[in-house]
């Protein structure tokens, strides 16, 4: 397959492989030829993230890369040195932080747009709604991915905030799938698993595990429809919504669809006090923003990246989806202490000052 691949891009004119770099925003120092792409390179661990959109871009990577290891992580994580001795050359790194120490690295966010240093490490960083779509632009030049095409437009919808809310309230499978990613590492894995052999969404979705999943999923629907109704305060067009503590965790869609157009945008903190990363399922007490993007369908009236990074420097996203930890403050800015409830409070209240002057 390798070398029917290369030689159909050796085949290509130089105008036409020169066309492909430049639309694919390649980026950095790179040790030989960049029309060569990322495909020389001997990747034998993938780090990516847990999301939909990590998990297929780790699928996209793996019909490559057939035997990589794959490792599953957040961003938090990844700043926090939790993979520190993991990552070398021959790891690619997606849908996260690009990492000094990496091989490659293939990212969207906005807060991750390289801005030089990469040293040998190649970076593919573009505008795009998803990483996935990167990949998928990066790897169909050399195989097959054409049963990815319609997944790939409920992943770029997902991720970039585009989905409507008929199509939300719809239950697609491809919803569903993003639900039981979320249930653990081990069944992240084996949806990527089944990804990379090809198998379409829906016969998935009828494995066995994975339908006892979705029936858990279903059943703890209620529970978390009960949490936000019972949390939830609009704060000038901002929801607010108190997990943290609780064990459970949502994303802007679930709060947004719940708020209608009560809000402009949300705000989610979940996590726990005092954990830290690497603590299985534990995770710092963190802040979730998200755009309501049912309401605003081209983008939000405010770039929520700004309270993100207000007191988290590792915090960051897209201008419509980011998040970063709750960061211990007083009047003076950020100090050198634990977190405290009434941290989280202070947090909010600067943000909902940031939002005030929108």
């Amino acid at each position: 397959m390798h070398c029917d691949s290369m030689l159909r891009w050796r085949m290509k004119t130089f105008r036409e492989r020169a066309s492909i770099i430049r639309n694919h925003h390649w980026c950095g120092h790179l040790p030989i030829d960049v029309a060569e792409g990322p495909f020389h390179l001997e990747i034998r661990r993938v780090v990516t993230d847990s999301d939909l959109d990590g998990v297929v871009t780790g699928a996209i990577l793996r019909r490559w890369w057939t035997d990589a290891e794959v490792i599953f992580g957040h961003p938090g994580e990844l700043r926090a040195g939790v993979f520190d001795d993991v990552i070398d050359r021959w790891t690619a790194i997606c849908d996260l932080p690009m990492h000094p120490s990496c091989g490659l690295s293939i990212d969207h966010h906005q807060s991750n747009k390289p801005d030089g240093g990469a040293g040998d490490s190649m970076i593919i960083w573009k505008e795009s709604p998803s990483a996935a779509r990167i990949a998928y632009d990066v790897f169909s030049e050399r195989v097959d991915l054409s049963d990815f095409e319609s997944l790939l437009e409920w992943v770029d919808k997902l991720d970039s905030g585009s989905i409507s809310h008929e199509e939300y309230l719809a239950d697609s499978p491809v919803l569903w799938l993003s639900r039981v990613i979320d249930a653990g590492e081990g069944v992240a894995m084996k949806v990527l698993e089944f990804l990379q052999d090809g198998v379409p969404v829906e016969m998935i979705l009828s494995d066995s595990e994975i339908s006892e999943i979705i029936i858990e999923k279903k059943n703890e629907m209620g529970v978390l429809i009960a949490a936000i109704r019972d949390s939830m305060l609009i704060d000038d067009r901002m929801a607010i919504v108190r997990l943290d503590g609780t064990g459970i965790r949502s994303n802007g869609y679930q709060v947004t669809a719940m708020a209608g157009d009560k809000c402009d945008a949300c705000m989610v903190i979940h996590g726990e006090l005092g954990a830290t990363f690497g603590e299985g399922d534990n995770y710092p007490v963190s802040a979730s923003f998200y755009t309501n993007s049912f309401l605003h369908h081209s983008g939000g009236i405010y770039d929520l990246t700004a309270l993100a990074t207000r007191f988290d420097p590792d915090g960051g996203g897209h201008a419509n989806a980011c998040g970063c930890r709750i960061k211990p403050i007083d009047e003076s800015g950020v100090v050198d202490r634990e977190v405290s409830e009434d941290d989280i409070s202070r947090n909010i209240a600067a943000w909902l000052h940031m939002w005030s002057e929108r």
